[in-house]
């Protein structure tokens, strides 16, 4: 599941892109619901249904939070160096505001001890708005031309430092603001996991048993819809290749008079070798086995969006942190012409998404307590799914 958050995207759909309705399958480390400490294992039990949708609440509820922590701390990080870089830049300022004051000092200081005081110049270090008090006693027709110059970088650090001030006071807001999102969307993620393990804590060896079963019947027809998907990629594959072929013939014959001296181009799209998308499969492919772990992003562990962006990444192209920005990173083409690298995205929320490697399969950090895996892209059923989009 996704670990992401700027706004959560709308209910868009594209033509040919089926919007699921169903959440996803409950998995075999689920647990049983109990409705109270003390519930008799009689009418008041839930049945293996019920366990099954409120566990997979549970962990679709725990991935959108897991993305909404993602983006929350992904615009922590970048407020923190903004913060950092505007404070950096107030106390250089403050430094040259210090440093013009003192420069006007000094030339008070030097008509004084010469006997040609001018009192205004004095009066100006201590005026709350040196500016306005320029204005309102035309002081500056008296200053030489070095003073002038003083005077006027003096008002001009006095003015960048003020509002580098302000600036620096919002972004502090900001990053406040920012930092109490995360601990938010973190403390919802751990709850809906602790939930989870609760519930697994209270099932039986039985009820688990009879959850395998349904889970193993779920995947043996998921592989069935992958193995559908894949047949049927393989017969278009097979018509453009003989379509292609007949055009060429046909140019062929018209340009040498009936001698055919065309070829074809026999690849299929995706499977060209050392492509961007054959990289970043080969990076996923090499991540197969290590945990999943909400938030994410390498090279131990990760969580679904943190997987896809590093296996594209080490194919040199940068996507988004968060599912919800990854969906609009590319183009977005109908399920039956998914070609291996694109992103699979699934639920009406977009909190999942997989790295499609053809035949209807992907690679996929599925969620917590689970690993880094192949498995069909219909693992919760063909309405689960939300969009492919092709990267690049």
């Amino acid at each position: 599941m996704a670990s992401h958050r700027k706004s959560r995207p709308t209910g868009t759909r594209v033509a040919g892109i089926r919007t699921p309705a169903l959440a996803t399958a409950a998995l075999t480390s689920v647990a049983l619901l109990s409705q109270t400490a003390n519930a008799t294992p009689s009418d008041d039990r839930p049945t293996l249904e019920e366990v099954e949708k409120k566990v997979d609440d549970l962990y679709r509820q725990a991935g959108s939070a897991t993305e909404k922590y993602n983006a929350a701390k992904e615009k922590t990080s970048k407020q923190r160096k903004k913060v950092d870089g505007l404070l950096d830049d107030v106390a250089k300022r403050t430094q040259k505001l210090n440093d013009a004051r003192e420069e006007l000092g000094s030339f008070a200081s030097a008509q004084y001890r010469t006997g040609a005081a001018v009192p205004e110049t004095a009066t100006l270090l201590l005026a709350d708005s040196p500016q306005d008090y320029f204005d309102q006693n035309q002081l500056m027709d008296r200053l030489t031309g070095r003073q002038k110059s003083a005077v006027d970088d003096y008002v001009t650090q006095q003015s960048e430092t003020m509002k580098k001030r302000r600036e620096a006071t919002e972004s502090l807001e900001t990053l406040t603001e920012s930092q109490n999102d995360l601990k938010t969307a973190k403390s919802t993620v751990q709850k809906k996991l602790a939930t989870a393990r609760k519930l697994l804590s209270e099932l039986t060896a039985e009820e688990k048993a009879r959850l395998a079963a349904i889970e193993k019947k779920k995947q043996q027809e998921a592989a069935r819809k992958a193995a559908e998907l894949a047949k049927q990629q393989a017969e278009e594959a097979a018509e453009r290749k003989r379509q292609e072929e007949a055009a060429q013939q046909q140019e062929s014959d018209a340009g040498s008079g009936g001698t055919s001296t065309g070829t074809s181009d026999s690849s299929t799209p995706g499977t060209s070798t050392g492509t961007r998308a054959d990289k970043a499969i080969a990076f996923a492919r090499a991540q197969i086995g290590k945990p999943y772990v909400w938030g994410a992003t390498g090279p131990d562990s990760y969580d679904c969006s943190g997987l896809t962006q590093a296996a594209w990444k080490a194919a040199g192209v940068t996507l988004p942190r968060v599912t919800y920005d990854q969906v609009n990173a590319g183009t977005t083409v109908p399920v039956s012409q998914a070609q291996p690298g694109d992103l699979v995205f699934f639920y009406d929320d977009i909190s999942h998404v997989g790295l499609y490697i053809g035949d209807g399969m992907m690679i996929h950090a599925p969620k917590p307590g689970a690993y880094v895996r192949e498995e069909s892209i219909f693992y919760d059923g063909e309405s689960s799914i939300y969009s492919v989009v092709r990267p690049a």
